[in-house]
């Protein structure tokens, strides 16, 4: 018995992480508000800690949100020393 309750609870968590993790941005920034905002209503949190947990839980990962982690932005001339060997080796060729 007490096994099937912490498996149902472990499901229930990947569940909720999986909703979590795919839902819209817009919903996922307001269910982030409304959970903190609980939080500091029931006590737990004070009003700083509240906002630090609303923005932290509002994030996107890293996978799948291009916006964030500028890997796929194109590459300034100079900006790195990446870009001053490839730019060296072209000229050589």
């Amino acid at each position: 018995m007490t096994q099937q309750l912490i498996v149902g609870l472990i499901v229930a968590a990947a569940a909720f992480y999986a909703v979590w993790r795919w839902m819209p941005a817009g919903w996922r920034r307001t269910a982030a508000h409304k959970l903190a905002a609980g939080t500091q209503r029931a006590g737990l949190v004070d009003q700083e800690r509240a906002n630090q947990l609303a923005a932290s839980l509002a994030k996107t990962s890293g996978c799948g949100s291009c916006d964030t982690c500028g890997s796929c932005a194109p590459r300034k001339p100079g900006n790195t020393k990446a870009t001053e060997a490839d730019t060296a080796l072209s000229n050589s060729r």
